[in-house]
């Protein structure tokens, strides 16, 4: 298998300064293979997209912190994930991919090891199985350590999902957004959906993010903002928001990460707004007993 490469390697330097504190919430690393095989199951074979890689893209892009989700092609060995938390000097937090089977001794030592929640992903082109019920135990081993639980799906499996997301019984995450069609505008049937859906569960959140993957446009994604801004004003306490950098699986469409930066005081127009979305919000389930 061929190796892909999805990011640029000097994004240009983004306009818009993001406040104090900020947290870039969802980003991946991938190996160094060498150290970090690949798994056997893997969709994609990424290039190396190593921790100081990431944490230079930070710095280049002004954010503080990451949170470093488990990327599928590792499949359910964190290693890569947990070695860039323990580079970050605390500057970084993780999402883990678990097998069911997982025992509470090695859920602790992920904890230990800064992981604050767990993913499952419903995208049929990048894993092979995803089982609703083994997914719910997960959720209710890893409530009592405060983890929330990380969801990833298209927008017509969405009402399928629905009372699985239900029977969840700590805070959801949405990865962007649930991949609604951008193209159908702001009263779309797909973000309509998604709305009501946070309406009627308080502990759901999302991540407003993946312009570059939702826009059928394109740079400067002026069918991303329209469609999501109102749902980040909505939902001010309950939206976050990260670049996904290195992009897994844009070969045929790489971002410019200064550019998407650029995005967000578009979709949250005043400093409170970005505030929440940029610092606040991620603290409070990353870095809780760090805030104020």
């Amino acid at each position: 298998m061929s190796r892909t490469k999805t990011w640029v390697d000097q994004p240009s330097t983004p306009a818009y300064a993001p406040p104090p504190g900020a947290v870039d919430a969802h980003v991946h690393v991938f190996g160094p293979e060498a150290d970090f095989p690949f798994s056997p199951k893997a969709k994609y074979h990424p290039e190396d997209a190593t921790p100081e890689m990431l944490f230079a893209l930070r710095d280049r892009l002004g954010f503080s912190r990451t949170v470093i989700v488990q990327a599928s092609c590792h499949g359910t060995d964190n290693a890569a994930t947990l070695n860039a938390i323990a580079k970050s000097g605390g500057a970084a937090r993780g999402v883990a991919v678990v097998s069911p089977d997982i025992d509470d001794a090695e859920l602790q030592r992920l904890h230990d090891g800064g992981i604050r929640g767990v993913r499952f992903n419903f995208l049929k082109r990048l894993v092979d199985d995803a089982p609703k019920d083994r997914f719910l135990d997960i959720a209710r081993r890893v409530a009592p350590l405060g983890w929330h639980v990380v969801v990833y799906f298209e927008a017509d499996i969405l009402e399928e999902l629905e009372p699985f997301l239900a029977a969840i019984p700590t805070t959801i995450v949405i990865d962007h957004l649930g991949r609604p069609d951008i193209a159908q505008g702001p009263g779309g049937a797909d973000i309509t959906r998604f709305v009501k859906l946070l309406d009627d569960h308080p502990n759901i959140w999302t991540k407003v993010s993946g312009a570059e993957r939702l826009s059928p446009q394109g740079p400067p994604f002026d069918d991303f903002v329209a469609v999501i801004r109102p749902v980040v004003e909505r939902f001010p306490d309950r939206v976050l928001w990260g670049t996904d950098w290195p992009h897994p699986n844009m070969e045929h469409r790489i971002p410019d990460d200064g550019t998407l930066v650029d995005i967000i005081p578009r979709i949250a127009p005043t400093a409170e707004l970005q505030r929440k979305l940029l610092v606040d919000n991620p603290m409070r389930l990353y870095w809780p007993e760090q805030r104020g």
